[in-house]
């Protein structure tokens, strides 16, 4: 972590971790999952860094093209990575996803130590805690790319979906994550075509929420950030976009 903030920093901070979220959808047409990964400045064990929100994506793609075809590398796991990361560490994307055990991002995108910041919460929830994770990833370290990932068949997305046709109440705390997803149910669908139909939804409402953020949205305006929305289909392997 970086040493104290100035005040005027801590201001902005403040400001960053609100919990009034509202705000308009960023666009990920424009975001290509299937080209070859691009070159940037390299690394120790001569994997280069993505220093563009275009060239990250690339790298996803090409890491997510190497998992669904069995020819992952299970990149920088050697000793001389472990013993850089003691001293810091240059993630390229932030990966905000489900907690579901068969969606792993370092293993869906082939990714090793350092590689990303992972932040996880059932059906991708955001909370204070989750939005200052995500914000941390961009605005300390820098990062370029947040991928908001939903996936397949999510339990927390059935759940939600299956509570409200009910109105029987959850167990605990798990109430709170399906009336946080409740506002991306589909009613236009019935079944597991309306969960289906969730997943991709809450996927869209999650990245617009983190898009209108401010000091993220400025990122984004200067070309400095993207944040875009994904799905990862558990039958295929296949991570795609969700515009």
């Amino acid at each position: 972590m970086s040493q104290g903030p100035s005040a005027a920093t801590s201001s902005s901070r403040r400001t960053l971790l609100r919990t009034a979220l509202t705000g308009a959808a960023l666009t990920a047409g424009s975001w290509a999952w299937d080209l070859p990964a691009a070159s940037a400045t390299p690394r120790p064990d001569e994997k280069p860094r993505p220093t563009t929100p275009a060239a990250a994506l690339r790298e996803l793609s090409a890491g997510n093209r190497r998992w669904r075809t069995h020819h992952e590398r299970h990149p920088h796991e050697s000793l001389a990575v472990r013993r850089e990361m003691v001293s810091g560490q240059h993630p390229f994307a932030v990966i905000l996803g489900c907690i579901d055990s068969r969606v792993a991002p370092e293993l869906v995108f082939d990714q090793g130590l350092g590689d990303l910041l992972t932040v996880r919460s059932a059906g991708e929830v955001l909370d204070e805690a989750v939005l200052g994770s995500v914000a941390y990833g961009v605005l300390e370290l820098g990062i370029p790319l947040v991928v908001v990932l939903g996936h397949q068949s999510c339990g927390a997305v059935s759940a939600a979906v299956r509570a409200e046709q009910t109105g029987e109440p959850l167990p605990a705390h798990i109430q709170y994550i399906a009336d946080q997803i409740r506002p991306a149910i589909d009613h236009t669908q019935e079944g597991t075509a309306r969960v289906d139909a969730t997943v991709s939804e809450q996927v869209r409402r999650v990245r617009a929420q983190l898009a209108a953020e401010p000091d993220l949205a400025s990122r984004i305006g200067a070309g400095r950030l993207a944040i875009v929305g994904a799905r990862y289909e558990l039958t295929s392997q296949l991570v795609h976009p969700v515009g």
